[in-house]
C-alpha cells in the first residue's frame, strides 16, 4: 500500500443507459461530512473533466451505489444512491437512479450477497432513499449473473440478459404520496412565463410532467440541441423550481437548482411524432404512444431515467395528468406503454387503480440489462480522512 493513499473496494457497473460507481458500505466514512469528502476524492468532484477520478465527466456516469447488508427482514440487501456533481461539491442522495438500480441485483450476485438459483434469481433490494422495495428478476448461470442475451435497449450498445425491475412499491417515494399535491394538475405562477399547468406525480421518483409547447418546444429536440439553448434551460427550470418549492423539497423556489438539483424531474410531454434521435436513429409515430424528453440536474437527459420512466408510465394511467392527456387514445386501455425519447425509445408496463377516489399503483415495471465493468481498488489521497 502507498503510504500516502488509502483504498476502497470499487466496481464499476453499468445499468441500463447509466454507468455508476459501487462502494460498500461498511468501507465509508460514518461521518456524513467525511463519507461526501471520500466520494467525492472517488470521482475527482468538483471538476469539469473529474480528471483526478473515475467520474466520467456526464451526469449519466457521474453516480454512486453503496451497497450493503440488508437493514429491513424483507430485504436482500441495502442500496443507497448518490448522484455525484460534477462541478459542485454537492453529493445529492434525494432519490434514486432507477437505471443504477438495475445494477443492484447482479452486483449483489456476483459478490455473494444473494445466492444464485438458476434460471433466475430475485434479489429484493432495500432502496434506502426512498425506504422503497425493488425486485430485480436476474437471469442467473453458474452462480453468477448472465451477461449475454437479446434484449436491447436503446441507448445501450448491443444487447445483453434481460433484468426485470418492479417498483410496484414506490408510491410516494420522496413526499409519501403518489399526487403530492392531492391533484392531477395544478397550475404554477411562473415568473415570465405566467401560469403553467403541471402534473407532479412521485412513482419511484417525484417527476414534474408538462407540456412541450408550454415552454416553446416542439418535443422532438436532442440533447444538444436543449442543451445548447439556455433560455429554454432557464424556462425549465423555473417551472422545476417553482414545482419544487410546492411539494416542500425547498423553501424557495431560486434554491431549487442548488439544494435540490436531482429531484424532482421534469418531463416535456407531447403527441406522438416521427424523429429522428440524436444518434441518427429514425422514430416513427407509429412505434410510440407519445414523446418525452426529461432534464435533471440542470440538463437534458441523453435517454431516460428509469425511475422516470416508471412514474411516466404511472402518470399515463391517471385520467387528467398532462401525461393521460398526451397519449394515443388506444394506448390507455393498454398496461404496455412504448414512448420516444432522445435515444430511441422504451416500453412501461403500468397500471392504475381507483381506489374509491385514491389511485393505487398495481403494476410498475421495466426491463434494463446490467454488467460489471471493473472490479477492483479506488485509490484515494490519505490526507482527505484528517481534512
Amino acid at each position: 500500500m502507498h503510504p500516502e493513499m488509502v483504498s476502497l473496494h470499487c466496481t464499476i457497473m453499468r445499468g441500463g443507459t447509466s454507468k455508476g460507481i459501487f462502494l460498500l458500505k461498511n468501507e465509508l466514512p460514518k461521518n456524513p461530512d467525511l463519507r461526501d469528502k471520500v466520494i467525492r476524492a472517488v470521482f475527482g468532484s468538483p471538476d469539469i473533466r473529474q480528471i483526478d477520478g473515475l467520474g466520467g465527466a456526464d451526469i449519466l456516469t457521474s453516480k454512486l451505489a453503496i451497497i450493503g447488508p440488508p437493514t429491513r427482514g424483507d430485504a436482500d440487501v441495502d442500496y443507497t444512491f448518490a448522484q455525484v456533481s460534477i462541478d459542485t461539491s454537492k453529493v445529492d442522495f434525494k432519490g434514486n437512479c432507477g437505471n443504477i438500480s438495475s445494477a443492484v441485483g447482479p452486483f449483489a450476485i456476483d459478490k455473494g450477497f444473494v445466492q444464485a438459483t438458476e434460471p433466475i434469481t430475485t434479489v429484493r433490494i432495500h432502496q434506502t432513499n426512498t425506504g422503497k422495495i425493488i425486485i430485480a428478476e436476474v437471469p442467473t448461470k453458474d452462480g453468477k449473473a448472465l451477461v449475454d442475451g437479446n434484449y436491447a435497449i436503446d441507448g445501450v450498445p448491443g444487447s445483453g440478459a434481460k433484468i426485470n425491475l418492479d417498483f410496484s412499491d414506490s408510491e410516494g417515494s420522496v413526499t409519501g404520496k403518489l399526487l403530492p399535491t392531492g391533484n392531477v394538475k395544478d397550475k404554477l405562477d411562473v415568473p415570465g412565463l405566467g401560469k403553467i399547468e403541471v402534473s407532479i406525480v412521485d412513482a419511484a421518483n417525484p417527476v414534474v410532467f408538462l407540456k412541450a409547447q408550454d415552454v416553446g418546444m416542439k418535443g422532438t429536440e436532442t440533447p444538444q440541441e436543449m442543451d445548447g439553448d439556455k433560455e429554454l434551460l432557464d424556462r425549465i427550470e423555473r417551472v422545476r423550481g417553482k414545482a419544487t418549492e410546492k411539494i416542500g423539497l425547498v423553501n424557495n423556489w431560486q434554491e431549487a437548482a442548488t439544494e435540490s438539483p436531482y429531484i424532482p424531474f421534469i418531463v416535456m410531454v407531447s403527441p406522438s411524432a416521427s424523429y429522428e434521435t440524436y444518434n441518427k436513429k429514425f422514430i416513427d409515430e407509429d412505434e410510440i404512444d407519445f414523446v418525452a424528453r426529461l432534464c435533471f440536474m440542470l440538463k437534458t437527459h441523453k435517454a431516460y431515467a428509469i425511475t422516470g420512466t416508471i412514474c411516466t408510465g404511472v402518470a399515463a394511467k391517471i385520467p387528467g395528468t398532462v401525461v393521460y392527456e398526451v397519449l394515443k387514445e388506444e394506448a390507455k386501455k393498454r398496461k404496455e406503454l412504448v414512448f420516444g425519447h432522445p435515444a430511441g425509445k422504451i416500453d412501461v408496463e403500468a397500471q392504475v387503480d381507483d381506489s374509491g377516489g385514491k389511485y393505487v399503483i398495481r403494476r410498475a415495471a421495466v426491463g434494463r440489462t446490467a454488467r460489471m465493468i471493473m472490479d477492483g481498488c479506488v485509490y484515494i489521497k490519505k490526507n482527505i480522512l484528517s481534512q
